[in-house]
């Protein structure tokens, strides 16, 4: 991927897990990388980490909330007062919570998910759309998930039809189609959707079999590499190795 001058991608839940794996990853590659974090001091020290094997990486560091209208209008003002641009945009930022029993599965629990995995990404994608539609190679990235693939939740050879619950699956199906009506009303912009497979991250108490760079392949390549093998895709789709894999 090549632009006029750095190029510069912005990644929300960026303080820890594959975001910061994703940030060190693409700063690696000589990209300007704003690492987007409600927990902007633990954003900063995801940076410094960055930093002791790349000092001279480009890394921004900016508070945005997903949930709040008001921090993503301000974290879209420090940006664009920064004058770096905006080629990629990476919808990281997701939770898990809520029962796994479906049947035990009431309304209420639903809320903070989807205000986190479904809300979130539209409300940083409409925000920082006029940024992203100006780069010439625009490319918008959505952190999915297999379990949101409904044809894997059927398919017994697969680990997602394992995996009960109905709240955190849901809300990476919902997000799929979010993504797909981006993709079509956005014709200049690369729009992806990655399924980072079962990584030991937070998210599952570290219980994935995949280290965090294994977990990052799909998305450094849907924000970096001239061609992607699909719409939605995951790592056993990839021709390894990925740029920037160490």
């Amino acid at each position: 991927m090549t632009t006029n001058r750095s190029t510069t991608v912005l990644i929300t839940g960026a303080n820890k897990g594959l975001g910061a794996e994703t940030a060190r990853r693409l700063a690696a590659l000589g990209w300007t990388v704003w690492l987007a974090a409600r927990d902007e001091s633990a954003a900063e020290r995801a940076a410094a980490t960055i930093r002791v094997a790349q000092p001279d990486a480009d890394l921004r560091v900016v508070q945005l909330d997903v949930t709040s209208d008001e921090s993503v209008a301000a974290a879209y003002a420090v940006v664009a007062a920064s004058g770096t641009g905006l080629d990629v945009l990476v919808n990281n930022a997701g939770i898990a919570t809520g029962p796994h029993d479906t049947l035990a599965t009431v309304p209420a629990d639903f809320l903070p998910v989807y205000g986190v995995n479904v809300l979130g990404p539209v409300r940083v994608t409409h925000a920082f759309l006029p940024l992203l539609t100006a780069s010439p190679q625009a490319r918008l990235v959505m952190v999915s998930s297999g379990l949101g693939t409904i044809a894997h939740v059927l398919d017994a050879d697969r680990v997602e039809s394992q995996v009960p619950g109905m709240v955190y699956q849901s809300s990476k199906s919902a997000l799929d189609m979010i993504a797909t009506q981006y993709a079509k009303a956005l014709p200049a912009v690369r729009v992806s959707v990655v399924d980072p497979g079962w990584t030991a991250t937070d998210l599952n108490a570290h219980s994935g079999p995949q280290t965090v760079t294994e977990g990052t392949d799909a998305i450094v390549a849907a924000a970096s590499a001239d061609e992607v093998p699909a719409h939605k895709f995951e790592r056993a789709d990839l021709e390894l190795p990925v740029a920037a894999h160490s």
